[in-house]
């Protein structure tokens, strides 16, 4: 982290008290601190470390949650389908994808499920889940340290050739990276370093059009990390000198980054920031910073993510988000918070995990959809789905489509950010990096353990109280972000004021903090409406079939869309169950309201308590009352949106709910002429 990007408090400190001890995970970051300290390979020190699993717990409406995912699809996957019961056993089985040795499309979707379940196993104490994902990810271990030459231990390295077994070869890593630094168990490690010491890392290429394996670069630097074994950094040192590498790089420096796949675009455009640490060569991080620039311009949409039917496919109300690049989204940009302390990506973990992350799954976590748009107006329409996976891909299961990759991401979502909210820093401190109720366990200063509570019900809420315990006085670094959305931040300490001034990041405090010192936050909420227009599909081979829309050139419909903090706000149209929505549904309505209106209070906020069990309810706790016109509108596959702003209509006021919340919904709107001629 950059000092000059912070703002350094000095307090004293008063109270007294004791709490906790230092637990394996603690003894883990010690660990890896000082392997990063004592290494001389490293030329740029990353800003922040993360936390184990199980470090930080979730608290209020954040646990209803992630206890809802582990009583339903992330706790019993394995039970609805063959790919998760028997994937990694070493054996070949029946599925879709599967190829005669055991190996293929099984291995990448149940990892990405053993990924998530071990980390939401720890950070709940789970012990059956735990049960669960230990029996299998020790199965594999075993394998390893009894001849294996991979984690695919029943085949010789030959089977990595393969660009889709390397692949999933890096997302098990990510999973055993998660299952030691959970248990420290040591014969974890020695399989990590046992498979990463002399990996078979393939060529690097610009585009994303099929998998490849250089995605294990990310738990090969976590390993050096919890290891210090130089052989491991040196095979991927030596991969950013790669000839294949270094002009991906040159390419993508040049603004040169062509649509693609875009779970392959989420994972490899971290590859060349991965490296940067070790490099020293700015270009690295340049190279992924012009990917993400790309991505930002041509296909963003509302929720925090590009379109990505599984292809990039512009901006539209009814362009397609599929399930799997939450996740990936979110681990990359955790790895660019990680590596450049740049509070902008933890914004963008929050849009997406706030917005995006509930859309595609039931309320009670027992159902998912491979795929989530800005407007879902009704079981009908969208109507065509994307030529990939193909039929059914809007539906609502157990699993979500046959292939089941997104159903295998998303037991990711969750905790994953519930064990970023806090990560360690260099200087011995903690940072509050993402925000919500939650708690943490942790050490500081020179291994004084501490606990942080943080009672909140943001992101419904503006407020976060924060009580700091450490087991005795001990005087270390706190640093709290502060949102880019947030305009004038309140702070306090034990009362008193802390400087927040407007656009700085994170605020540093440093103290001598004593058991029950107090930090109040507020981050006052403001509504921000963005207009733009929608563009066509990328002209590519890809959509040549498929979705009629896609082969749409003229396609340039004004919308609006509604921000309140970091949430997203939608039209609810109200449903029966995911997959049904209910019947005389009313929609047709174009904001009235120009964003300068909206920046000045012409938008009402409701608020009302927070519920005593979290569902991501209709019925939500914050909402907006907004000025629109009611008109005669039928929207249709090929044109979703008006292609002109509205004009007539009646007055009307709607009330706009988190996007979250939503199964059917509008949140890419129409607007009338008066706001029309502010769209891009």
């Amino acid at each position: 982290m950059r000092p000059a990007s912070m703002l350094l408090v000095a307090m004293a400190g008063a109270a007294s008290g004791l709490w906790g001890q230092s637990s394996a995970a603690d003894d883990g970051l010690k660990q890896r601190r000082e392997v990063f300290a004592a290494s001389d390979a490293v030329k740029v020190r990353p800003a922040f470390i993360p936390l184990s699993p199980g470090a930080v717990t979730p608290k209020g409406w954040l646990r209803d949650w992630a206890l809802t995912a582990a009583h339903g699809i992330t706790g019993h996957l394995d039970e609805y389908n063959a790919t998760f019961g028997e994937a990694w056993k070493g054996y070949p089985f029946e599925a879709r994808g599967a190829h005669p040795d055991g190996t293929g499309w099984p291995l990448e979707q149940s990892s990405y499920w053993l990924d998530g379940a071990v980390r939401l196993a720890y950070i709940l104490d789970d012990k059956e889940l735990i049960a669960k994902v230990s029996k299998r990810l020790d199965t594999v271990v075993a394998g390893v340290l009894n001849g294996g030459e991979s984690f695919i231990y029943w085949r010789p390295n030959t089977a990595l050739t393969d660009n889709f077994n390397n692949w999933a070869h890096s997302h098990m890593g990510r999973a055993l990276v998660a299952y030691y630094q959970a248990t420290g168990k040591a014969e974890v490690l020695q399989a990590l370093v046992k498979a990463y010491r002399d990996y078979p890392l393939p060529e690097f290429v610009p585009g994303f059009d099929h998998v490849i394996g250089a995605v294990n670069i990310d738990p090969m630097v976590d390993t050096f990390f919890m290891s210090g074994d130089r052989k491991v950094l040196e095979n991927v040192v030596a991969y950013a000198r790669q000839a294949g590498y270094r002009s991906t790089v040159a390419q993508w420096l040049r603004g040169d980054v062509p649509p693609g796949h875009n779970v392959i675009f989420y994972e490899n455009i971290r590859v060349p920031a991965l490296l940067y640490p070790w490099t020293g060569n700015k270009d690295d991080l340049a190279a992924t910073l012009q990917a993400i620039l790309w991505h930002d311009r041509n296909e963003l949409l509302p929720m925090g993510l590009s379109s990505g039917e599984e292809w990039h496919a512009g901006i539209g109300a009814t362009r397609n988000v599929e399930t799997c690049n939450v996740a990936a989204s979110m681990w990359t940009f955790l790895w660019m918070l990680r590596i450049t302390g740049e509070r902008g990506y933890a914004d963008r973990i929050e849009k997406i995990f706030f917005n995006a992350g509930p859309a595609p799954v039931a309320r009670d976590f027992k159902t998912m959809c491979y795929y989530q748009s800005a407007n879902r107006y009704s079981t009908v329409l969208p109507e065509e789905e994307p030529q990939y996976p193909g039929k059914g891909a809007y539906q609502f299961t157990n699993i979500g489509y046959r292939v089941l990759c997104c159903v295998g991401n998303l037991n990711r979502v969750i905790p994953n950010y519930v064990m970023h909210m806090w990560m360690a820093t260099f200087d011995h401190g903690l940072a509050a990096t993402l925000y919500g109720p939650a708690k943490v366990h942790s050490t500081v200063a020179d291994g004084v353990p501490v606990e942080i509570d943080a009672q909140t019900a943001y992101p419904f809420d503006e407020s976060i109280a924060l009580t700091v315990n450490p087991a005795r006085a001990a005087t270390f670094p706190l640093y709290l972000r502060i949102p880019e959305w947030c305009r004038a931040a309140e702070i306090k300490v034990n009362g008193r004021s802390v400087p927040a001034p407007a656009g700085e990041p994170f605020v540093k405090v440093v103290r001598n903090w004593r058991p029950g010192d107090k930090v109040t936050l507020r981050f006052p909420m403001a509504v921000n409406m963005i207009t733009g227009k929608e563009t066509p599909y990328p002209q590519v081979p890809y959509f040549r079939s498929g979705r009629k829309i896609a082969r749409e050139t003229n396609v340039s419909s004004p919308y609006g869309i509604v921000y309140f903090g970091p949430l997203l706000f939608s039209l609810p149209i109200r449903d029966e169950d995911p997959n049904r929505e209910a019947p005389n549904a009313q929609f047709n309505y174009a904001l009235d309201i120009t964003p300068e209106g909206a920046r000045h209070g012409k938008v009402k906020v409701v608020r009302h308590a927070m519920p005593q069990e979290w569902t991501w309810a209709l019925d939500a706790p914050v909402q907006l009352v907004v000025d629109a016109r009611k008109f005669d509108w039928h929207p249709t596959e090929l044109q979703p949106l008006p292609d002109h702003p509205v004009t007539g209509g009646t007055r009307a006021k709607i009330v706009l709910v988190p996007y979250g919340c939503t199964k059917f919904r509008v949140s890419m709107f129409p607007v009338t002429e008066a706001v029309g001629g502010a769209a891009r």
